[in-house]
Order: C-alpha cells, then sequence, then structure tokens
C-alpha cells in the first residue's frame, strides 16, 4: 500500500506527519487495508492534495467521510468514479449547479476537474471500511486535517470556504475569518436539501464573484 502526498503539500504539513498519532493513524489504516475491505484505493487516499497543490489552492469544500459503497469513493469529497451512479447529495449539488450556473447535468459525477483548478475536496476522514460508513472515525484522521485547514488559513490569503452542513460549519473556529471568505448552507443531503437548507444558495457563482474581485482565474464548474 503506497500512501503518498504532493510534496507542495508535504512542505507545510511535515511537522504534522512526525507526530505520534499520524503514525499510529497510518498504521491503523493500512492494517486495515489488509485485513477489510477499505476505499478509496490506498493510492487514492491523498488524493484530494495531489490534484490540487498548495499553490494552486483557491477554493475549499469540506466533506465528512468518503462513500462506503464498491468503487464509489475516489480520494475527493462527494466525488465518484467514473461509471458509477451519482449518489444523492452529488445529485443536489450537480442540481444547484444547474439552476445557479446553467450548467448541463455531467453523466460523470468525477469531480477531478475540480480539484486540478484549485479546488480541495477535503473530507475531515481519509478513509472507510466498507459498508461500514464512520469506520475510520477518531482514529486520527480529525485531527490531521483540521490541522490541513488550521496550516491553510494560516499561510494562504484569500481562499474561499464553502461549509456545508453543520458538521462542516464547525470547521470555521480553524479559519482567520479576517482573511479568507467563509460562504455557509445546508449540506446537499436530500434530508437538508428537501428542507429549503441547500438549494438556492448560489455558492458556485458566488466563488466565482469573490475570485473576480481577487483578480483570481474563476472556477469552471460545468463538467462534460
Amino acid at each position: 500500500m503506497n500512501i503518498s502526498i504532493d510534496s507542495s503539500w508535504e512542505n507545510y504539513l511535515s511537522k504534522e506527519f512526525e507526530k505520534s498519532y499520524f503514525s499510529e493513524l497510518i498504521a491503523f489504516v493500512k492494517d486495515e487495508y489488509v485485513t477489510q475491505q477499505c476505499y478509496p484505493k490506498g493510492s487514492q487516499i491523498f488524493n484530494a492534495f495531489n490534484h490540487c497543490k498548495f499553490d494552486d489552492l483557491k477554493v475549499v469544500i469540506i466533506g465528512q467521510d468518503p462513500y462506503h459503497g464498491p468503487n464509489q469513493a475516489n480520494g475527493l469529497c462527494f466525488s465518484v468514479n467514473d461509471g458509477i451512479a451519482h449518489p444523492p447529495s452529488l445529485i443536489n449539488i450537480f442540481k444547484e449547479l444547474q439552476t445557479d450556473i446553467g450548467m448541463h447535468y455531467p453523466h460523470s459525477g468525477n469531480l477531478e476537474s475540480w480539484a486540478n483548478q484549485g479546488v480541495l475536496l477535503l473530507n475531515a476522514t481519509l478513509t472507510v471500511r466498507a459498508h461500514q460508513a464512520g469506520s475510520h472515525q477518531n482514529k486520527g484522521w480529525e485531527q490531521f486535517t483540521d490541522a490541513v485547514i488550521t496550516t491553510i488559513s494560516e499561510y494562504k490569503k484569500d481562499i474561499v470556504f464553502l461549509l456545508w452542513g453543520g458538521f462542516a460549519k464547525k470547521k470555521v473556529k480553524l479559519i482567520d475569518t479576517t482573511k479568507h471568505h467563509i460562504l455557509t448552507s445546508g449540506h446537499p443531503s436530500p434530508l437538508s436539501a428537501n428542507r429549503g437548507y441547500w438549494f438556492g444558495n448560489k455558492h458556485f457563482s458566488k466563488a466565482n464573484t469573490t475570485l473576480k474581485v481577487l483578480q483570481k482565474t474563476e472556477i469552471n464548474w460545468s463538467l462534460s
């Protein structure tokens, strides 16, 4: 099992990798991948970082847990591999994109093109056992990903954070709101969206408006 993270992030997170909790976490993850069916594939665990280099970072979207169904998770929050049916939250994300920016509903739910443009699609927990939601929570991943958010807040400026739902909104305490831009709404899950807390938030156009004001290249949210 090969666990590697892009060097642009390693430069900022090297001290985190040296901490005892991280060593224990990686030992746990390696054992789980040997003895259990886990997702995403080992080579994709750090995909969020490997597709979005630190210097290119513009937008952060925070999820909670990888999908735990067969071949769904690909290391990017809310994203699924090509050819996989779209989970309910992703369907609602695409519906909002349709009304917000006029995007055609895409065939693939793979959000890799967003990551390649500087969108960090960060799950709080980066691995999970098959068919067991939350099974790798409280093993150290949250401490690591909280450190990632804190590092972004400290070393970057004018990052747009999209915080969807109660879990993600709690991460605002890790972010310096005087130097970054926060957009919050309900979660795109059907439970939240059907109560009126998701649709109409226009987060995608609002994020681009902010980037334009900052004279940064806007994100092309459309997916072919």
